[in-house]
């Protein structure tokens, strides 16, 4: 009879602990550098297509237009009550080209005062600049047109000149808007080709008051 091995003896089985090796840490692999460099010209990429479609999106506020507007009829806008007064009963107003650009709006018209025969001939004209600012070029170019006398009180800047007793010019900036008057007494000839003389005509010195006069309620009708 088989009996089971003595627990305790030096008969029975041997027990042997399994130890297993342990094997050292392995060492984080090391990226390759062009991978680094790749991964950081992609992200680079997105940061700077993401900045440009944002600023695409952007839509600049434009200058201030302080409150002036376009118009559709720019004769009927200008009442020119000052200069009726003097120079008797306005007639004959004519649209003059446009400009309806993004950029500059531009719109002109004239009219006659007084007698058609030997009354008084007015274009005035209305510029609104949307995009750029005309100030830095206003006062160069009312030189260059020999407009010298400074109005004051008028805009930002106000020109005048005389033009020998027979007319004068008026030119003024406010912001974006220009405004320009020019005012000359008619001279028609009779069927002989003799020049006619008005039968009373009127003193055009100081013509520069009324001018302003409409000036100041021109800009004010083209800002409401």
């Amino acid at each position: 009879m088989i009996s089971e091995p003595e627990l305790d003896g030096g008969t029975g089985f041997e027990v042997y602990e399994v130890v297993a090796e342990e094997r050292p840490p392995r060492p984080p692999r090391a990226r390759p550098p062009w991978l680094w460099a790749l991964g950081g010209a992609v992200l680079a990429s997105a940061v700077w297509g993401g900045g440009l479609y944002a600023y695409g999106q952007r839509t600049e506020p434009g200058p201030d237009m302080r409150g002036y507007r376009q118009v559709e009829s720019l004769c009927g806008t200008a009442k020119l009550k000052a200069l009726s007064g003097i120079l008797g009963e306005r007639s004959e107003d004519g649209v003059g080209p446009e400009m309806d650009d993004p950029a500059v709006h531009r719109s002109s018209c004239s009219m006659t005062f007084g007698s058609p025969d030997n009354g008084y001939s007015l274009t005035v004209m209305y510029t609104l600049h949307k995009v750029t600012d005309p100030g830095p070029e206003f006062a160069a170019r009312a030189k260059y047109m020999d407009l010298t006398k400074a109005i004051d009180g008028i805009g930002e800047q106000a020109f005048f000149e005389d033009r020998d007793g027979d007319g004068g010019e008026f030119s003024v900036l406010d912001g974006q808007i220009e405004i320009s008057m020019s005012l000359y007494r008619q001279y028609n000839n009779d069927p002989d080709g003799s020049l006619i003389e008005p039968k009373a005509p009127v003193d055009l010195s100081g013509i520069e008051v009324p001018m302003s006069q409409d000036v100041l309620s021109l800009m004010d009708a083209l800002r409401k």
